[in-house]
């Protein structure tokens, strides 16, 4: 009897795990999903197949976020050391603009 309570237990804990991830994974993809709609609508510049296009990878990248993220992270990593004269050129003079006003 023992034994079976704590095998449910157990199982119990198992299940409540799993549906706290599936929660946590949908959470995150809709928060991923919400701010780079965001980035999306505000380019004006883009035609009807492009935003189509663009669309549908919003969709998938925000499905497949574990996996996108990472990489986005990795290529703003290389971006930033690539380019990190100027942005940290644009970070004083946005400092001294602060201080002058």
């Amino acid at each position: 009897m023992v034994h079976l309570l704590v095998t449910y237990g157990s199982n119990m804990l198992h299940t409540l795990f799993i549906y706290l991830t599936i929660i946590i994974y949908l959470v995150m993809a809709y928060c991923f999903f919400a701010e780079w709609l965001h980035f999306f609508l505000q380019d004006e510049q883009m035609n009807l197949e492009q935003r189509l296009f663009s669309g549908v990878i919003l969709v998938i990248a925000s499905i497949l976020w574990i996996i996108v993220v990472p990489f986005a992270y990795l290529e703003l990593l290389k971006f930033h050391k690539k380019h990190k004269e100027v942005i940290d050129l644009l970070i004083n003079q946005s400092n001294a603009k602060l201080y002058d006003d």
